[in-house]
């Protein structure tokens, strides 16, 4: 997720409209991706269910099952933070059914240990109940990732 970019005020084409307090599963997800482009943790957590599963795909650099919106932003938001300038998760495209949304997206940053770039396509998907995210999954290229951390 970003972490310290703007956020664009005007849903960007593809995204669903910034709806306020709406639980729709989409606007949930868009808030949560403002929130992180905004660094705001606590609104952030705010889009999260206490039961919360988040995983970060195998070969990631943070893999695995992260519990608790607290356990979500320290060890996924905060780390990310810590190793890359500039990390965002570009929300380009939303495909919703239900409680389940999918998100075609982008991830863009700078490595701080190796000032390499990373430019790679992710897709996110998030299930929402009750006006909260319960579980997230994301599935990126690793191998990009990677290259970017390697000297």
């Amino acid at each position: 997720m970003g972490l310290g970019a703007e956020p664009d005020p005007v849903a960007e084409p593809g995204s669903p409209p910034v709806t306020g307090t709406s639980a729709a599963p989409a606007d949930v997800v868009r808030r949560q991706y403002l929130a992180s482009a905004a660094g705001d943790l606590d609104a952030l957590r705010a889009t999260l269910a206490p039961d919360v599963e988040w995983t970060e795909m195998a070969g990631f650099p943070l893999a695995g099952t992260y519990r608790t919106p607290d356990g979500v932003t320290t060890h996924v938001m905060a780390a990310l933070g810590a190793d890359w300038d500039d990390w965002t998760a570009h929300d380009d495209a939303y495909v919703a059914e239900g409680e389940n949304v999918v998100v075609l997206a982008r991830y863009t940053a700078r490595n701080r240990a190796t000032g390499k770039e990373l430019a790679a396509r992710v897709a996110h998907h998030f299930v929402v109940r009750g006006g909260l995210i319960v579980r997230f999954e994301q599935f990126v290229d690793t191998a990009l990732v990677r290259d970017a951390m390697t000297p």
